[in-house]
């Protein structure tokens, strides 16, 4: 019996960037589907759910994507509400490579740093990637700055992620101006970048003047990088006494925990991989 993945896509022509990978994972066939909405996509999940016995089930596999992060939320929450008992089958939520993004940059920083002694700023902490990033060293037991142009919106962050996680070290922080992004930096040993594509969250000069800083990833690789200095294939490149990371250099492991957690989705018929769930994945991945 073949190895099915269905793509349900929130956009209207599925992400040809997914289907590549799940080909690559080893994917027998994949059905791909577009304008995934919460009101469409039952039957789909139902043509998942009824066509095998319960014991041939694992090998029905959901991807949920689109570049509408949010959108996707809804669409695996409404996905988790239609199964019932024994018929389910796994899912992968990845819109946009939120959570393989967020999970390859932990990893990354992880190699220099303890992360339980860590004090980290999450630029362009509360977007998709970013709020992803916060959850994922939060729980690790880092104390986290949360910047954004908007206050409330990073302070909105912190109060989700210290629910969701128990972890109290949350700090929100303005970034907007640059005295702002200056008092941000102050003191980090860890900075992440992870703002919308082509968007300078913090200039070069008060990057470098950070003498605390240890590691840098920027998660950009839009020209202007959003860690200016940083190039896009920097992979453990020093650049001013820090370990840097570009988007192109973080990619590869991202690429591989995204193609190992589709191929693990096989395993069982009831597994939902989140952000939490790709990062354990992938931290199995760089200890084996």
């Amino acid at each position: 019996m073949k190895n099915i993945l269905i793509q349900l896509d929130t956009d209207s022509r599925p992400s040809t960037f997914d289907r590549v990978v799940a080909i690559d994972a080893g994917v027998d066939e994949l059905f791909s589907y577009g304008g995934i909405t919460r009101e469409n996509l039952v039957p789909l999940v139902h043509g998942a759910m009824f066509t095998r016995g319960p014991s041939d089930l694992k090998q029905t596999a959901l991807f949920i994507g689109g570049s509408d992060v949010t959108a996707a939320e809804a669409v695996l929450a409404e996905v988790q509400r239609t199964f019932f008992g024994p018929m389910r089958v796994s899912v992968l939520m990845d819109a946009n490579g939120c959570n393989t993004t967020a999970a390859a940059a932990v990893l990354a920083a992880g190699r220099h740093l303890n992360l339980s002694e860590t004090e980290a700023l999450v630029a362009g902490g509360t977007g998709p990637v970013g709020r992803r990033v916060v959850q994922l060293l939060a729980m690790q037991g880092t104390t986290v700055r949360v910047g954004s142009r908007e206050a409330d919106r990073a302070q909105a962050v912190c109060e989700s992620v210290a629910a969701a996680t128990g972890e109290g070290r949350l700090i929100s922080c303005a970034a907007g101006s640059t005295d702002e992004c200056r008092d941000a930096c102050q003191g980090v040993d860890l900075i992440v970048a992870a703002g919308a594509a082509g968007v300078e969250l913090i200039p070069a000069d008060i990057r470098s003047a950070v003498k605390s800083l240890r590691v840098a990833i920027d998660l950009n690789a839009v020209p202007p990088t959003g860690l200016a200095g940083i190039e896009p294939t920097d992979n453990a490149v020093e650049r001013d006494s820090a370990i840097c990371y570009g988007a192109i250099g973080i990619g590869g492991v991202k690429m591989k925990i995204h193609k190992a957690a589709v191929a693990s989705l096989f395993d069982a018929n009831d597994r939902v991989l989140d952000a939490a769930d790709v990062y354990r994945l992938g931290l199995s991945l760089t200890t084996r």
